[in-house]
């Protein structure tokens, strides 16, 4: 299926391999979470790289392979837009996703983007810390995407929310796009089990290569942020994107 694999780096010749073997990879993390721990915990990422493995992950073989009443649902980050935004990430995966599985409304925890920015960042940290309750808040995994300026989750270039140690949910103003964001912070982030990026498309190429194989400029490309401190990270990538590596 993958091309090579180096450093749990996976190359795969198309986006359709690269998405049957993120949703198996899904899947055996949520067997895996629920044998140990009777439940599984996942953040999703926005974006449209992930749409293709969401619907796949909504259809059969897939769907019925993840016990979706032991399955919980956060979001890593998302735009302050209207909850039935096109542009809400929660939004999406419930159209493609989450609408088509058994898995019960409480599971799902979206972003509270209808409080003003500050307190929808408190909120969900609150959300958060409930849900974990005395253990720390250690996600089974993680999905991330790869912005063509080097952000993942809405850690941007350049921002403040790159120097936070202490909290773990923020919010951000991105600049370029004139609107705030929430966010979980790279802290957060690394405590998970297991962080999978999805990368594609060549248009990706040239910062996927300065991510992997050069200077740690955190600041420049927030990507580089992402190390687990005690979990697995993995990169799935298209050919395409893989490129100049």
């Amino acid at each position: 299926m993958a091309q090579y694999s180096i450093n749990n780096l996976k190359v795969f010749s198309s986006v359709d391999l690269l998405n049957t073997a993120a949703a198996e990879f899904i899947i055996t993390t949520a067997r895996k979470a629920i044998t140990e721990k009777g439940k599984f915990a996942i953040s999703l990422s926005g974006g449209h790289t992930p749409e293709k493995l969401y619907l796949l992950l909504s259809q059969s073989p897939f769907r019925e392979q993840i016990q979706w009443e032991k399955t919980f649902v956060f979001w890593g980050d998302e735009r302050c837009v209207p909850l039935n935004d096109e542009q809400n990430n929660a939004h999406r995966a419930k159209t493609l996703l989450l609408d088509k599985v058994s898995i019960p409304l409480t599971n799902i925890y979206a972003i509270p983007v209808n409080l003003p920015p500050t307190e929808a960042a408190r909120t969900y940290e609150k959300e958060l810390k409930n849900f974990f309750g005395s253990k720390p808040i250690q996600f089974d995994l993680i999905l991330l995407g790869l912005g063509e300026n080097g952000h993942t989750a809405s850690l941007f270039p350049g921002t403040k929310v790159l120097e936070e140690n202490k909290e773990r949910i923020r919010e951000v103003f991105v600049e370029e796009e004139k609107i705030f964001r929430i966010t979980m912070t790279a802290p957060l982030i690394n405590q998970a089990h297991c962080i999978l990026y999805m990368v594609t498309g060549e248009k990706k190429a040239k910062v996927l290569k300065t991510i992997l194989k050069e200077h740690y400029l955190p600041e420049k490309y927030p990507a580089q942020l992402i190390k687990p401190l005690n979990g697995e990270l993995f990169w799935y990538v298209d050919k395409a994107a893989a490129k100049q590596l």
